[in-house]
């Protein structure tokens, strides 16, 4: 194996990572008020969170595509007061990645956080604890298969992107070319084994990372029935 290889793969799950950490930061307190909220523009914000399941990768793509572009008011402004250019870098990747895998983690915490019972918050309040206190105390210890379903799906989903980091960052080695697109660009040069060595890797970990959740929600199903 070569060392391009190993970059590809190092840059496939440093990407995942990333994002996996952004989001659970920032996942928390978008699914606890998406949970507990009753703003009337709940619905929206439920759907722009839930967009990127939908929508082509390639349009979510183009858009930030747009954002990141020097001639647009929000890359110029980056340009002229950090230096700091988005498209084509693995910083642009990034933010598109976390943009990407949003409802990933946010889904599965929301649920989680709906499916506990009224009465948990309200013994928390009534015992004079804050939010802040129930949040991290009493809601976070009784989701926690959540949470793990959540950082797998996202970790796995990050792995395996494609459309999205090809239109934000193409295919440059060592910055933006992750092992998704490696497979594509190996398997137009007709080199199969590497392709299929890129493949395996993204399949084992994926279906490592299935065999994690399933495990863990059956374990709690059958705690739950107990």
């Amino acid at each position: 194996m070569d060392p391009e290889f190993f970059q590809t793969i190092t840059l496939t799950l440093k990407l995942a990572l990333f994002t996996t950490t952004i989001l659970v930061v920032i996942g928390f307190p978008i699914a606890y008020w998406l949970a507990y909220s009753k703003l009337r523009i709940k619905p929206l914000i439920e759907a722009l969170v839930s967009m990127p399941m939908v929508l082509p990768p390639s349009v979510i793509g183009y858009y930030m595509l747009l954002i990141y572009s020097p001639r647009n008011s929000f890359g110029e402004w980056l340009g002229n007061a950090f230096n700091l250019r988005l498209a084509f870098t693995f910083e642009g990747i990034l933010l598109a990645s976390v943009i990407f895998s949003l409802p990933f983690m946010i889904q599965p915490l929301h649920n989680g956080l709906v499916a506990l019972p009224e009465s948990f918050r309200e013994a928390s309040y009534t015992m004079g604890k804050s939010k802040t206190v129930t949040f991290f105390r009493v809601l976070i210890p009784n989701i926690k298969p959540s949470i793990i379903t959540a950082v797998a799906l996202t970790f796995a989903h990050s792995i395996g992107e494609f459309g999205v980091v090809l239109m934000v960052g193409g295919n440059m080695p060592g910055e933006t070319r992750v092992a998704s697109i490696a497979i594509y660009d190996e398997v137009q040069s007709l080199n199969f084994s590497t392709a299929n060595q890129y493949a395996l890797i993204l399949f084992l970990i994926s279906l490592t990372l299935l065999t994690t959740i399933y495990s863990v929600n059956k374990k709690s199903n059958i705690w739950k029935m107990k």
